[in-house]
């Protein structure tokens, strides 16, 4: 059997030991055995929340076992055929067998780092909130673009997208929007892209066709489950209603529906302007609740969210990421090295490497490549 093969293998392993240690395999059967008995109570939805939450958590059980004895079969099934064509001579049949094993191995990979998303609000939907630094249409236009590689990202993961508001920029592009997007972990992978995002590139909006730098700002916070109480007193807030507008004229409200919440102690001011105003209201009031419980997270873990905390102003010295159109072609990740020629690819949604590169650092303070080589 190849090294390399036999790499793949001791990698698959290490996942399955992972995969089992996160959901206690031993008594995993018995628990979900307990979660069927509960689901079949008649009285079970005499508490919607706490329904809700044991479907949620009797679901994650489910998939956990299904992903390691998916795993864990798959594996299996490959080495018998390898030591079977090795027996045989059949060298058609090994070299599938090894291709086989080399993608477990990738997924694998994968299940590992989303088994380690196991923060308190991981598993939450999320809003994410995109800002235009200075530098007016061109970072405007920045934004934009952020914007459309979120929610493409999103939408490749069978992500639900819910545009929450927009402040469109005075020629192109947004000065400002913000998503809700939900789906198991959207919180946990998204939660490393807060940060400046800097562009370099050939203006289109130069006639000179000169090169420049444009910065937009991304935050991004969990939404707040219903049974996690968070208490706003009514005397540290102002609401306003106002007239929005869209960009390019999309979004226009013929009424002043939309809405904005500050929250005086801290500053934090939230926006709704896409539904009538007592939904804008709702919105923004549940957008405020998960802004402060993500600040109770940053206290929390001060360590991992301290580049989130001061991340600081839309410009230089500040970005955790570049993108590079102009002169060459490269998207790096400041944090982690992790970076790709593939911009295109990048701009287009494709996020995960960055994503899986940023949580294996913060989970172990090395980097990916490190990791792997641990």
């Amino acid at each position: 059997m190849r090294s390399e093969t036999q790499n793949h293998i001791a990698e698959i392993e290490k996942t399955l030991d992972l995969l089992s240690q996160r959901m206690d395999r031993e008594t995993a059967t018995h628990r979900l055995e307990e979660f069927n008995a509960r689901v079949e109570d008649p009285d079970l939805w005499n508490d919607p929340e706490a329904a809700q939450k044991l479907m949620r958590d009797r679901q994650m059980l489910v998939d956990a076992i299904e992903t390691y004895d998916s795993i864990s079969r798959d594996l299996s099934d490959n080495i018998e055929l390898i030591e079977l064509g090795e027996m045989e001579g059949d060298d058609e049949v090994v070299a599938d067998a090894q291709t086989a094993l080399k993608e477990l191995a990738e997924t694998a990979a994968q299940k590992s780092l989303e088994a380690l998303l196991d923060g308190e609000a991981d598993a939450n939907d999320t809003f994410i909130e995109i800002h235009a630094g200075a530098g007016g249409t061109e970072s405007c236009d920045w934004a934009s673009m952020l914007a459309r590689m979120y929610v493409r990202w999103a939408e490749q993961r069978g992500y639900k997208v819910e545009l929450q508001s927009e402040n469109g920029g005075d020629e192109a592009g947004i000065k400002s929007a913000t998503y809700k997007i939900s789906g198991h972990n959207a919180y946990g992978w998204l939660k490393s892209e807060s940060g400046v995002h800097r562009l370099v590139r050939i203006s289109p909006y130069d006639s000179a066709a000169k090169r420049h730098t444009s910065f937009s700002s991304v935050w991004v916070y969990p939404v707040v489950d219903d049974n996690i109480d968070i208490e706003i007193n009514p005397a540290d807030i102002r609401i306003d209603t106002y007239r929005s507008s869209g960009a390019g004229g999309q979004h226009v409200n013929t009424t002043d529906s939309a809405v904005r919440i500050t929250h005086n102690p801290t500053g934090i001011v939230v926006t709704s302007s896409e539904k009538s105003q007592h939904q804008n209201r709702d919105i923004a009031m549940k957008a405020l609740k998960s802004r402060l419980y993500q600040l109770e997270l940053d206290r929390r873990h001060a360590a991992i969210n301290e580049a989130h905390e001061n991340k600081g102003a839309a410009g230089w010295g500040n970005q955790i990421r570049s993108y590079v159109l102009q002169p060459y072609q490269m998207v790096k990740d400041l944090r982690t090295n992790h970076e790709t020629s593939d911009t295109k690819g990048v701009l287009d949604g494709d996020l995960d490497g960055f994503m899986a590169a940023t949580l294996a650092q913060n989970l172990s303070g090395k980097t990916r490549a490190e990791a792997q080589g641990s």
